[in-house]
């Protein structure tokens, strides 16, 4: 076997569908060509490739696992004619079991298969459900050079890493499917330094990109040599094709061409996020274009700010849906906010279809006073009216509420909870309106939106309300939205205590009130839609408390 000093490596950051092989392996042929074209030697695909990450219980359908195992051998013979080693990442099933794999291919032979080690049962992923682990991986002679392939995970276990480099591995390539979150990448980063210096070995990391369900693939592939020398750093929530040159010296592999993107800043990364993860949502999902309520507040024209962003603005449709408390202002603000954005505005009054209702109502209701039951027909009415247009129009429909709201339960269900996907989801009320100061003083990439001041300032400016009955405000129900999210992020994200949340400056019978709401609203989190997950601790897919819950916290008194 001959052996090379030199090694054209590419990166493909690539976009994969759940479930679509035959799309997934069409994105590999591509590559597969893009590679041959730039005269690389191998080609590394993300995570599970083939089958999208993750599949879920689509691994317990056993012709969807045949399907995949034939999806993977026909990408192996296509590498026949191809001086490119091809690095698979899929499922593989042996008589050990079914596997997080990776397959390498070369002139259309499986060269060498490598399973995943270590098997994520945290978070987001359970993959001890679904797959086998395999044992400690060796190296792979590729091209004549030593190669070691941890699968994700493994690189957050030391002991892969160190037993790659034990049995002669010169160089790491990890294949992965890790979401975003904030910060992720600098977290990402220090891992994989860590390696590089202990080892003293490069590491190139792979991610894919793109939004599945309620997850955000941010890509930022990257790799740090040994100095922790960062030589590689590919694109955000955008794919790419990332090519390096390496060179072998006395010292190893080192980097001697690579191209390193500027990443974007933690302030627009979560609205790069939230585009993302909308836009191939309502794309993967087969829908064209959005519908959503407008109402003159933050949340609904931050989401459609970031629809637009997502689709531009001839593919969201905002309506208006007045009742007699609708102020004059959200008429205009919303009105102006329509306009900046430059997508279609409509107003549908809302106040014969409530009126009726209550009308009819009225023998059941037996001139009880009025209380939520009333307010709730409103929402629900607007609820309503808003699937009807979605439905004779073909639209996904948009629903705005933010994580502080859903947090309390301050939204009705069957109303303004309607909706296909949440954008702001993940979103405490404060970070909403930090995002619209951010997005109306910058333009962030990749989205198709105008620049400028999209969110009227006047929106930004005043006190949120739902505007249910007169002169309604949020906080006159709740506290002031800074310290409502500090206290739900000490107990949603951090798992404080309550007496530990006290100890923060907040009065004891607030924090036991919050913490009364956060508990019975969970019937309603489990009922709302998906949304990007953004942050460690995302309602529903990161935090799954039990609906039916007799514990209480008995740390304060």
């Amino acid at each position: 076997m001959s052996v090379t000093d030199q090694l054209r490596i590419a990166l493909a950051q690539l976009n994969p569908k759940v479930g679509d092989l035959e799309g997934n392996l069409a994105l590999a042929l591509q590559a597969l060509s893009d590679a041959a074209a730039a005269n690389a030697d191998i080609l590394l695909l993300s995570e599970l490739f083939l089958t999208g990450y993750f599949p879920d219980d689509l691994l317990f359908k056993s012709q969807f696992v045949a399907d995949a195992m034939h999806a993977a051998r026909a990408l192996v013979a296509e590498t026949r004619n191809s001086d490119v080693v091809l690095i698979l990442p899929t499922i593989w099933q042996d008589q050990t079991g079914l596997h997080n794999a990776v397959v390498v291919a070369e002139r259309g032979e499986i060269l060498a298969l490598r399973l995943k080690r270590e098997l994520p049962n945290t978070d987001v992923f359970f993959e001890k459900r679904y797959f086998a682990p395999g044992p400690l991986p060796m190296p792979v002679t590729i091209k004549g050079v030593s190669v070691g392939i941890p699968i994700c995970e493994d690189i957050w276990h030391p002991w892969v890493c160190e037993h790659l480099v034990r049995e002669g591995a010169e160089i790491l390539l990890c294949p992965n499917g890790s979401p975003y979150w904030t910060d992720k990448q600098h977290i990402r980063k220090e891992l994989v330094r860590k390696h590089a210096t202990d080892h003293g070995v490069p590491l190139l990391y792979l991610n894919q990109v793109g939004g599945q369900d309620e997850l955000v693939f941010d890509g930022a592939s990257f790799a740090i040599e040994p100095g922790d020398r960062l030589v590689i750093q590919g694109k955000s929530f955008e794919s790419d094709f990332i090519l390096s040159d390496w060179q072998r010296g006395d010292d190893g592999w080192t980097c001697t061409e690579g191209r390193v993107e500027t990443l974007p800043s933690t302030d627009e990364a979560p609205w790069r996020a939230a585009v993302l993860g909308l836009r191939d949502y309502v794309h993967k999902n087969g829908f064209e274009h959005v519908v959503l309520g407008l109402s003159g507040g933050i949340d609904s024209a931050v989401v459609a700010a970031i629809a637009v962003d997502a689709f531009g603005p001839e593919k969201v449709h905002c309506i208006m849906l007045p009742y007699r408390y609708t102020s004059e202002d959200s008429l205009r603000d919303a009105k102006d906010c329509a306009a900046r954005l430059g997508v279609r505005y409509d107003v549908v009054a809302i106040g014969d279809p409530v009126d009726g209702a209550l009308r009819e109502l009225q023998p059941i209701f037996n001139n009880r006073p009025p209380d939520l039951a009333e307010e709730n027909i409103q929402s629900r009415m607007r609820g309503t009216i808003l699937m009807a247009v979605s439905n004779k129009l073909g639209s996904m429909l948009l629903t705005t509420g933010n994580k502080s709201e859903m947090g309390v339960g301050y939204a009705t269900i069957y109303g303004d909870m309607n909706g296909g996907y949440n954008p702001l989801k993940d979103m405490f009320k404060m970070d909403v309106y930090a995002l619209a100061d951010w997005r109306n003083k910058h333009m962030p990439g990749d989205c198709l939106g105008p620049g400028g001041e999209v969110i009227p300032q006047s929106i930004i400016d005043k006190a949120p309300s739902a505007e249910l009955r007169p002169d309604q405000k949020d906080q006159d129900s709740l506290p002031p939205y800074p310290v409502l999210d500090d206290i739900l992020r000490s107990i949603v994200e951090n798992e404080m205590s309550l007496g530990q949340v006290v100890e923060r400056g907040h009065e004891p019978a607030l924090v036991k009130r919050i913490e009364r709401l956060l508990n019975i609203a969970e019937h309603k989190r489990r009922q709302s839609a998906p949304g990007p997950k953004l942050t460690p601790r995302a309602f529903g897919l990161g935090r799954k408390y039990p609906i039916t819950n007799g514990y209480k916290d008995q740390t304060v008194g």
